[in-house]
């Protein structure tokens, strides 16, 4: 059965294997997530359930949000995601999820939002090179180079590499491992990185690949 929750990057650690190899971790706070809303195809086409994760106060709920999460008699959360899910049969609006939905050995998926770097050059944006810093190159070194465009074509090429904003993205990290659960305190450690800074909202799902 596929499976899906959110959770929080807490940071990293490192773990010893029976082994007894040093084994970097990233640790998530994972759930508890609760069902907010059960998709079928019969209602909207498809099937998926949408978990929502962290309490809000009511305050600083909108309207729309609010009748959202009186239609499914849940409390407001902050998070709302959505899982789509081959069986979601066994699960009903009002279920909460906790880290244990996953074990150890299980292969994941993990959505997060990079860490932003703000505004950047094609050197540090694109790994591009610098120009030689010899007679006559003068302050350039680090910039974009000729643009190329003459009266044919007279326009740059979309997907050229130039500055711009850096970082800040959805980026998702496949086939990562988890190492081990602790139901008690909802924790999840993976194996590995994970984008995002500490305290950024990351959502785990089975792996799509074998």
């Amino acid at each position: 059965m596929q499976k899906g929750i959110i959770g929080k990057k807490l940071g990293m650690t490192q773990l010893f294997d029976e082994n007894g190899k040093v084994v970097p971790v990233t640790v998530i706070e994972a759930g508890p997530c609760t069902v907010v809303q059960k998709k079928t195809v019969e209602s909207d086409g498809y099937q998926a359930i949408q978990l929502g994760y962290g309490d809000i106060a009511l305050h600083n709920v909108n309207k729309p949000a609010k009748g959202h999460f009186d239609k499914a008699d849940v409390a407001p959360k902050r998070t709302l995601r959505e899982f789509r899910l081959d069986d979601i049969s066994g699960m009903n609006v009002g279920d909460i999820l906790k880290a244990d939905v996953f074990a150890a050995g299980d292969r994941i998926d993990v959505i997060g939002t990079s860490k932003g770097k703000g505004y950047a050059g094609s050197v540090k944006r694109w790994n591009n090179h610098v120009m030689r810093k010899t007679h006559g190159t003068g302050p350039i070194a680090r910039h974009a180079g000729s643009m190329g465009a003459v009266s044919s074509p007279s326009r740059v090429f979309k997907g050229k590499q130039l500055p711009g904003h850096m970082g800040a993205e959805r980026i998702t990290v496949q086939n990562l491992t988890v190492v081990k659960v602790d139901a008690e305190n909802n924790l999840i450690a993976i194996k590995g990185a994970v984008p995002g800074p500490k305290g950024s909202v990351v959502c785990i799902s089975d792996s799509v690949k074998e």
